[in-house]
């Protein structure tokens, strides 16, 4: 059987609408060569049909069902337990979660919400968490890489709730070892025969190295000088890029 790769999308495919160097190519080329190729992220400022038709406009050949999320993973959690959410997340992320009771929430889920992260809206979360809601995450990730530069992800606002609640977040998506776990099983790919390709090195590598897939770490995207050292873990492949990347992958190394 092929191997699997799981692919980052911001950051290491892209960064915003524009497509990285050599990135379209990159997953031309493993597909070419019969890799099995899913596209694993906690994107959570839009929902998956939004996602994948900006990746489809800017180039990249992804289907639907080739993409796994963070949100995903949340709102299989919300449902499986019988929560209803409050929804600090962006406006384009809510038709994911449209299927959901909301009434009377007994969660909060917290995504990158950018600037719908105002004071109202996070000590809503705040008074909620205070009598009971429970708090669920997308990710912890600090930051991101937009068109102008580094841009504060979730994981500053979740830190905030946690310290203001005196609780501790459930995360569900990286650098949980659960979300790695989750998308193998969704694709039927064993975590030994996964590689996972992506530019934040605790979040994607690390991660994804501590559920037992091979990591590699691309310098494009929020990579900056000397963040091998988050990876926590040895054995991680650091490259220039995803062509980079690809090269490794193919060459058996």
């Amino acid at each position: 059987m092929p191997s699997c790769v799981f692919i980052d999308l911001s950051g290491t495919l892209h960064v915003g609408r524009q497509p990285l160097p050599g990135a379209i190519e990159a997953v031309a080329r493993l597909r070419r060569e019969g890799f099995r190729v899913r596209f694993v992220s906690n994107t959570s400022s839009k929902g998956r049909r939004r996602l994948l038709a900006v990746l489809q406009e800017i180039g990249f050949d992804i289907a639907y069902d080739e993409l796994f999320t963070a949100p995903l993973v949340v709102h299989r959690y919300l449902q499986r337990h019988k929560l209803k959410p409050y929804l600090l997340v962006h406006p384009d992320l809510m038709e994911e979660f449209a299927d959901l009771p909301q009434q009377d929430p007994d969660a909060v889920v917290v995504g990158c919400a950018l600037d719908h992260f105002t004071y109202a809206n996070l000590n809503r979360a705040f008074q909620l968490l205070n009598r009971g809601a429970r708090l669920i995450a997308t990710g912890r990730t600090a930051c991101f890489e937009g068109r102008d530069g580094l841009q504060l992800d979730a994981g500053p606002f979740v830190a905030a709730l946690e310290y203001a609640a005196g609780i501790e977040a459930l995360v569900l998506g990286k650098p949980s070892p659960g979300f790695f776990e989750a998308a193998g099983e969704e694709f039927s790919c064993p975590g030994d025969r996964i590689t996972m390709i992506g530019d934040d090195a605790a979040s994607d590598v690390g991660g994804a190295m501590e559920a037992g897939m091979r990591g590699i770490l691309v310098q494009t995207g929020k990579y900056r000088a000397g963040d091998e050292a988050k990876i926590g873990r040895p054995g991680a492949i650091v490259v220039p890029d995803m062509a980079a990347a690809v090269d490794r992958i193919l060459s058996g190394d």
